[in-house]
């Protein structure tokens, strides 16, 4: 199938489910803790299953060249993002958290679009490495569940906002009805650090394949500007377990925290491409 044809089919599903989002607030039926989510309509979930394999299509057929793998920052935030809504997919099945699609659908159509932007650059490692590629797939896991994190604190720190009547004069009350659909915060919290638990796995795998592959196909340990904010934002997400484990870190506090901590690993994954790319000019 053409390019030109996905990026149009997958556009158009992500257009369509955005305004799903945004003008018709999910009815969704709720029981007991543990909470279940039992949607009364599944054609979302159909229309976000074709976005992503439209996304996932345009994804593959671009990076892996026949000669060559592409890639840079729009790229890297483009697959981050497929797959932080492929797990923002599975998760709607189960739980009521349609309020993430506000914000995660349009970033993913802007990323999906990206890349017709700025059209990366030929990855000069080995692609045809198989501990590259099995780096890349972990990489790439770690930032999309981690991605997914950190829009799931956003939304809980509307609800939070919201709850404690900040946003009564303008501020979050015109998504009221919308995070009247959102299970309580307690419940919120348990997913986004079961969310936080399995990045940090991916992402310490991801720091540890990512070493293996420099000294086993550079010959030396590469310590640059990705790898310094990549450890920062490994050791700030470290923290935050072990300050929810120890500590019982909760709250705004916690959520500004995973903000925080996915800002320094955005600037890892996606900043050293963007500024090299698109300030720097250097393909």
């Amino acid at each position: 199938m053409r390019e030109s044809l996905l990026y149009a089919l997958g556009t158009g599903f992500y257009a369509v489910l955005t305004a799903h989002a945004w003008l018709r607030p999910a009815m969704v039926c709720y029981d007991t803790i543990p909470y279940t989510h039992v949607p009364r309509k599944y054609g979302p979930q159909i229309v976000l299953l074709l976005a992503l394999l439209c996304h996932g299509m345009v994804l593959h057929n671009t990076i892996f060249r026949q000669d060559s793998l592409i890639f840079g920052f729009a790229y890297a935030l483009s697959a981050m993002l497929w797959l932080g809504v492929g797990m923002y997919w599975l998760e709607s099945f189960f739980l009521p958290l349609s309020g993430l699609g506000l914000f995660l659908l349009p970033s993913a159509l802007g990323a999906m679009l990206l890349p017709l932007i700025a059209v990366g650059s030929p990855v000069l490692a080995n692609p045809a490495s198989v501990l590259f590629k099995v780096h890349f797939v972990i990489a790439n896991m770690a930032y999309g569940m981690l991605a997914l994190a950190a829009f799931h604190a956003l939304l809980m720190l509307l609800i939070e906002r919201r709850l404690h009547g900040l946003g009564r004069n303008g501020g979050v009350v015109w998504l009221s009805r919308w995070l009247d659909t959102m299970p309580p915060l307690l419940a919120m919290e348990r997913l986004l650090f079961n969310k936080i638990a399995v990045g940090f796995v991916l992402l310490s795998l991801t720091i540890a394949s990512g070493v293996w592959f420099s000294e086993s196909f550079l010959g030396l340990l590469q310590i640059n500007h990705k790898a310094l904010f990549a450890l920062i934002s490994w050791c700030m997400f470290g923290a935050i377990l072990l300050g929810r484990r120890c500590f019982g870190w909760r709250g705004r506090t916690a959520l500004r925290w995973v903000l925080a901590s996915f800002g320094a690993l955005l600037l890892a994954y996606v900043g050293s491409h963007f500024v090299l790319e698109i300030l720097l000019r250097r393909v």
